[in-house]
């Protein structure tokens, strides 16, 4: 492909910007998002105008909206910043990892407790069971001493 006039490299530029605005205020094409390549076709160029060229040398030049395509990623990346989502989708994303991030906080809760709660239980069954031995045993024995030296018999179950 040739080189563009300046006339036309001005133009490009012009529906460039115009595309950018309208991007950045939330104004995307039907099945578009707010990114390089719904900003070439929002303002008619190639999108690989917004990349770097190699010359048949092999040196790297910048592309002849690079710039352009820097400054909307730029503009791009303060609108998130600012927590202002001009593509709903990217918003919705957003909303979505916020969302994933306290359920896993509550699902890490739960299961904290759920573990505290499990070795309180082994606990309290432990010490029931010995408590448990400790009457049958009581029990099995045939006699006790009371407390005036008297023999008691200790009732069985009921």
């Amino acid at each position: 492909m040739g080189r563009i006039s300046d006339t036309d490299r001005t133009r490009n530029e012009e529906a460039i910007r115009a595309a950018m605005d309208r991007l950045l205020r939330g104004e995307l094409p039907p099945g578009g998002r707010c990114d390089l390549k719904t900003l070439a076709a929002e303002a008619g160029v190639t999108r690989t105008g917004f990349y770097p060229k190699k010359d048949r040398d092999g040196r790297l030049r910048d592309g002849p909206y690079q710039h352009l395509g820097n400054e909307f990623v730029r503009r791009l990346a303060a609108h998130r910043e600012a927590r202002e989502m001009p593509d709903p989708r990217d918003a919705q994303i957003e909303r979505l990892k916020a969302q994933n991030a306290e359920l896993k906080s509550r699902v890490a809760s739960k299961d904290k407790t759920i573990e505290e709660l499990t070795v309180f239980k082994k606990l309290a069954l432990s010490r029931l069971a010995a408590q448990h031995d400790e009457i049958a045993h009581l029990r099995n024995s045939s006699t006790l001493a009371g407390s005036r030296g008297r023999l008691l018999s200790l009732p069985g179950d009921r």
